[in-house]
């Protein structure tokens, strides 16, 4: 599934493709794309007044609602100038001017929420892990007070938002902390350790325009370049950078998860 430099690298690609055009009509050409609207909510004509990134979700702004778009496992979300659209196509948003913005979806996961603003997201997810509201205190008071699986709850979206599977391993790795660690049981300073490497992990992967695994793509088929970068994820069998020992995988909260035994240390008390 897509995270958060992923889906940030859509909302790049899509707005100045779309930004100040305007949205005439949406056909749901899979019938349950459409999560909580239908199409004739928003027949007319709509100016696009920007195109964001909250979570996971694709933001788009109108002047009395936004449209978010979460792209689950399979999908993606592009501009064409033609007719035609791709045999997965789950929903065609005709621009002015010729353009339309597709959203494929081999799998069909993927859905399109109308909300009059982002109040009702924002309710269900935490901090943004770039913006100033994910600092070292908050991170370290919220991480103390919670006697949780580690790897469990920086997956929560209701902790924190955006982190998935990848860079949830990578920064467990890169801070020397094990995936089965409890939370509140973890120093201090490995604390402030995890926070950083989540930042900086995140931020270049969005340099890298995000992390190319099974289907992320953008741009006509582009895909981003971190997977050169990784550490850990997808390395099972291979020798640890740090200490040459083997990478192995297992399940940490239902996820396959992978871990350096001899690098990473459990803290449960």
């Amino acid at each position: 599934m897509p995270e958060l430099p992923e889906v940030q690298t859509v909302a790049d690609y899509v707005k100045p493709e779309i930004m100040g055009n305007y949205i005439t009509s949406v056909d749901p050409i899979w019938n349950k794309v459409l999560d909580n609207f239908d199409s004739k909510d928003i027949e007319g004509r709509h100016k696009i007044l920007n195109v964001t990134r909250r979570a996971k979700f694709i933001i788009i702004q109108f002047e009395n609602f936004i449209l978010a778009i979460h792209l689950r496992m399979t999908g993606k979300l592009y501009v064409l100038e033609n007719d035609s659209y791709p045999k997965h196509t789950s929903a065609i948003f005709h621009l002015e001017g010729g353009k339309k913005l597709i959203f494929e979806d081999t799998r069909k996961f993927g859905r399109i929420y109308r909300y009059s603003d982002l109040t009702e997201i924002n309710e269900r997810h935490g901090p943004e892990p770039l913006s100033s509201d994910f600092n070292t205190d908050w991170f370290v008071k919220n991480m103390k007070s919670k006697k949780r699986n580690i790897k469990a709850l920086l997956l929560d979206q209701s902790f924190l938002s955006g982190l998935g599977n990848i860079y949830v391993d990578e920064s467990l790795w890169a801070s020397g902390i094990h995936p089965n660690s409890i939370s509140c049981h973890i120093p201090k300073q490995k604390i402030i350790l995890l926070y950083k490497n989540i930042r900086r992990i995140l931020q270049e992967s969005i340099e890298q325009l995000g992390t190319t695994f099974i289907s992320f793509t953008f741009l006509n088929g582009q895909s981003g370049n971190y997977s050169n970068e990784l550490k850990i994820f997808g390395k099972q069998g291979c020798s640890c950078e740090k200490c040459k020992n083997k990478i192995i995988k297992l399940k940490v909260s239902g996820r396959g998860t992978h871990v350096c035994k001899k690098c990473q240390k459990v803290y449960k008390s």
